[in-house]
């Protein structure tokens, strides 16, 4: 059946356009007698609400800017056995965001603490959480950019507004007067107000030697501990296991 061009600028000024994806179906199954008048009503709403809530989730993953898609479906546990799974998949559902609780993956390179950091992620995108994913050094190479260019007040921002900040990579170096300064201003302003995922090759009890003065330090890493899940990560490289078995590994996907 032909649309009426008269219907499609009247969905437009609704805002319903998104409801022509499905009309013609919907119209066919309703006049081979298929859905009754309401069926047919609550079929094109319901068309339109899972339409938009798809856009919005592929619109979350977007800003989240995510290294890769990972998923804890497709995370091998097998491969780091002593890895404690029911609190990853308790994790997963995302409660510890209404606690504005933090989580913090230590262990050596390649155990799987990024794939992590970035399925938690995907799980809280998924149940309509804002997040935003990003490496150290590239957070730290931004907000000194944007000291030069007098825009640090909305840089900053980015990193204090998502429900979920995932910080990547935590510690690779001692960190300088100013990027300690400008961690100290996201930790304080974000704790006890959203959570924050941290990954890192460091164990906490080394963090405090990384910072150039020691009262920040125990300021910082305080507020990084407090309310937060540690998982220590132990084993062989996961990332090498999965050179060797490439069927534990996701599917690229952007929902």
């Amino acid at each position: 059946m032909k649309i009426d061009h008269h219907l499609r600028d009247q969905l437009k000024t609704l805002k319903l356009s998104g409801i022509l994806q499905t009309l013609e179906t919907r119209l066919s199954q309703a006049q081979k007698g298929e859905l009754g008048y309401l069926e047919f009503l609550n079929l094109l709403f319901q068309d339109e609400i899972e339409r938009r809530a798809a856009t919005a989730l592929n619109r979350r993953i977007q800003r989240a800017c995510f290294y890769q898609d990972k998923f804890i479906e497709g995370f091998d546990f097998a491969a780091v056995p002593r890895l404690n799974k029911p609190l990853i998949h308790d994790l997963a559902a995302s409660a510890y965001l209404e606690r504005h609780e933090s989580v913090i993956l230590c262990g050596p390179t390649g155990v799987g603490k990024t794939h992590l950091a970035q399925a938690l992620g995907q799980s809280a995108c998924r149940q309509g959480y804002r997040v935003y994913f990003v490496k150290m050094n590239k957070m730290f190479r931004a907000l000194q950019a944007a000291r030069a260019d007098q825009s640090w007040d909305k840089v900053i921002r980015k990193y204090l507004s998502p429900d979920l900040l995932i910080l990547d990579d935590f510690g690779l170096q001692s960190f300088t007067k100013t990027q300690a300064e400008d961690l100290y201003e996201i930790v304080t302003e974000r704790c006890l107000k959203a959570s924050t995922v941290v990954t890192s090759n460091r164990p906490i009890q080394d963090w405090l030697g990384l910072f150039p003065d020691p009262v920040m330090a125990q300021a910082v890493v305080d507020r990084m501990r407090h309310q937060a899940h540690i998982i220590v990560i132990e084993g062989d490289s996961y990332r090498n296991s999965l050179k060797t078995n490439p069927t534990t590994q996701n599917p690229v996907t952007t929902g």
